[in-house]
Formats: C-alpha cells, structure tokens, sequence
C-alpha cells in the first residue's frame, strides 16, 4: 500500500493492520517515505489515536528497525527509563548499583529535552567519556562491567530516530502512542528483558497532572508487556528539584558523592532505591521488591556500586581514577553567587520548570538542537521543600559563565521559589505503581 493511503486510512479514523504498520515504518528507516509522509502520519495519530493493538504493532516495528541486541551468558538484562525532570540524575547511580547486584544494564539515555536535563550531558561532563561507542565497545563494557549508559546508536531502532526528529518540529510530540513507542522501540532494541519507568509528574514534569501521568504509565506498561517485556511504573514526584544540584557537571558530582556515601539527599535516595528494589525483583535478583531495596543499599554500603560505577567510566574513555578524583575532573563555572531567602519562614514550594529553564539559560541546556552545552553551569546546594529559613539565608548557589547570566539566574529564582509562613502538607515522593 501506498505511504499516502496509509496515512489517509489513519486521518479518516480507520485502523490500521500490522502489514500496514511495518510497511510505514520499513519505508522510514530505508527513507522511501518522506519528511512530509512522516508529518501527516504523526499529526494524524496524534488527532486519531491508535487501538492498543496498533501501538503494539507499532513498537515492535521500530524495535525491528534495526538491531536487536543479544546478551547471552550474562545476568537478567534490566533498564530504567524517566519521563525526565529536574535534578534527575537517578541513571547515574542506578546502573552500577544494579550491576553490582547481579544484573546487565545496557541503559540507552537521551540528551536534555526543554526544561528537562538529559543523562548524556551529564556524562558529557566526564573528560574523554564516550557517550555513543560502536555497538562492540558497548559489548565489551557491558561484558566486563555489567553496565553501560550510552546514547542511541544509528543501529538501534533508526526508524525511531527519524519519526522523533520529525515530531521534535511538528508539535506532535505529546501523542501517548508516539512516546510509547518511541521510548519502548529503544529499550525492546537493547534487548531487555525487564525494564522499570519512573513516570514523573509535577510543576517539573512533562505531564504535571497525575491523570495524565497516569494514564501514560498505564499504556507503556500494557503496550511493553503486549510487545513481550516485563514492565512496572512507579509515579515520582516532580515537584522540587530533585537532589540538590541541577547542571550537568554538578551533578555527577553529587552522584559521586551518593555513591561513595559521603551525602545521600533524602528524596534522592528514596526514588533511586524504589526503582532499584522493581528492577531487582523483576530479573528474579530479589523475591520482591523490597528484598531488591535492601540489596541495593548493601551494594552501597560494601562500595560495590561505586567500583561499578568507576569501571564503567574507565570502560568507556573516562579517567580511570575518576571516582577519587573526580573534582579536578569536573569543570567548575567561573562565578558563584548564592540565592538568597528574601524573607524568613519555610521554603514552600517551587515552580520546577521555571528551575529548569534556569538551568537552561545559564547554557546547562539546548534552546535549539545545535546549541552547545556548557557542562559547568547550574545550581547546587538547593534547599528543599520544607527547610526553615531566615532573611539572607542562601536557598541555593548559583554557577555561572558571567555575572550577567548569575544575576538574571538569582532573579528567575526568586519568583520560582517561594516562601511561605508555615511548611505545606507533606506530598507523597511515590504516588503510585502501576504494572
């Protein structure tokens, strides 16, 4: 069938069949459909939907894109992914505390999106690091370390990376079953065979509703399972920052810290420990989830998340001696000035998103795609929701290139952040599990 009569089948409100979908998707990847093709497709099903069998057949048909990687002979192949937020610097911990416990996490990361970072700019920020290896180097890290976190390559689902470069700059990319299969067609490629979502929601979240949070753990959760792959979601909390930095560099400086132990933000340490009990259980590592929490913080405890973490980096182009020494690795802004409480009382909430077009505009982030990131910038030591404070006292540090963008940073934090007579209710930090 034509790429046109599939499409208009789509825009008419038909279904289509699975013939159909992978004959779409095979003209994708060896570029027989157009730019333009793709558009219409991704505005039609964003305006019509699919069935759940459609988004099904669609996820397998990009996973099948490409390769479909193979890990014989090592342990349970497990993943996470995040519907991204701010401070999310979760993947950097996870990984090697899964490895540690007898896991093997080839985890594929994104670059920063919007408001949002990204884990491969924080990687970035390790000199030498390499973030997109040749499927043989991710072999062999993952081999020897049991994990590596590395960015799409051009042999895992292509065809995902056509259609969301097309969506990026159509106003299609809100569509559940475009993200869906978008997210799943990369994890099916790495070939897992149990993956955990850390589904945000929040003032710094794509879906700041837990509706819509919701309703989108739901599907990815029924469409991996329908496409063979073991999947629970938990619903996070994205309404502060999370940890204590935002900024890529800052934040592979508070992974490090987490790691090694020397400070472990309380919220911090609840989501990465949540996420790594599911993952556990869900390779058979642990009887539940609970059982997997406590064996991933004896693998903090013994060190053994952070010998993994470090081989990991070594693995792939980073200083070998990065874990000890990774403050005369990590680059450091120029300019340092604190936020500062304007009045005394209780930080009391925070319009996170605003925090992270913050982030954005001291150059931690992309207002376009070619835009360099500058891997120093952010902010650090950010006070949490419920701190009691006093006028002057520091909220948070600024780090920045100049001191015109630290001024402008101090400003937007001041309407970001506010402070309140009494603390606000308690939220809870899970808000659900789905799967």
């Amino acid at each position: 069938m034509l790429p046109q009569e599939i499409i208009r089948r789509k825009r008419d409100g038909g279904g289509l069949s699975e013939a159909e979908i992978e004959e779409f998707v095979r003209g994708v990847t060896n570029g027989t459909v157009s730019e333009s093709q793709i558009a219409a497709f991704t505005m039609a099903v964003f305006f019509r939907g699919m069935s759940m069998t459609e988004r099904v057949a669609l996820t397998r048909a990009m996973t099948n894109s490409g390769k479909v990687m193979q890990w014989e002979g090592l342990g349970p192949v497990l993943d996470k992914h995040s519907t991204g937020g701010v401070g999310d610097k979760v993947s950097l911990m996870l990984a090697p505390i899964v490895a540690a416990c007898g896991g093997t996490v080839p985890m594929i990361s994104g670059r920063g999106l919007g408001h949002t970072g990204g884990t491969l700019d924080k990687l970035g920020a390790i000199p030498g690091y390499r973030a997109q290896p040749d499927l043989a180097a991710l072999r062999r890290a993952v081999a020897d370390v049991g994990c590596a976190i590395i960015g799409q390559t051009a042999d895992l689902a292509p065809a995902d990376r056509r259609i969301y470069a097309v969506r990026d700059v159509t106003a299609t990319v809100e569509s559940i079953p475009l993200i869906c299969a978008s997210i799943l067609s990369k994890k099916l490629a790495a070939g897992l065979q149990g993956l955990a979502m850390d589904v945000k929601c929040g003032s710094g979240a794509f879906m700041p509703d837990l509706k819509d949070a919701t309703e989108l753990a739901e599907n990815i959760v029924e469409i991996a399972r329908g496409a063979g792959l073991p999947t629970i979601a938990l619903l996070t909390d994205m309404n502060e920052v999370l940890g204590t930095t935002a900024g890529n560099a800052l934040e592979v400086a508070e992974a490090v810290a987490y790691l090694t132990g020397r400070a472990r933000e309380s919220r911090l340490h609840e989501v990465t420990l949540a996420l790594a009990g599911e993952m556990l259980a869900l390779g058979k590592l642990a009887a539940s989830p609970e059982q997997g929490r406590a064996r991933a913080q004896a693998a903090l405890d013994s060190g053994a998340a952070a010998e993994r973490f470090a081989r990991m980096v070594a693995a792939l182009g980073g200083p070998k001696d990065f874990l000890e020494r990774s403050e005369a690795y990590l680059v450091k802004a120029p300019v340092t000035v604190p936020f500062r409480a304007a009045r005394s009382g209780v930080v009391a909430r925070m319009k996170t998103r605003d925090i992270g077009l913050v982030v954005v505009d001291l150059g931690g982030g992309r207002r376009k795609t070619t835009d360099t990131v500058d891997p120093a910038v952010g902010l650090s030591d950010f006070c949490p929701v419920g701190t009691k404070v006093k006028k002057g006292d520091a909220l948070a540090l600024v780090h920045a290139a100049d001191e015109a963008s630290a001024a402008r940073a101090v400003a937007a934090l001041g309407e970001a952040v506010a402070i309140a007579d009494a603390a606000p209710p308690p939220r809870p930090l899970v808000h659900a599990r789905v799967g």
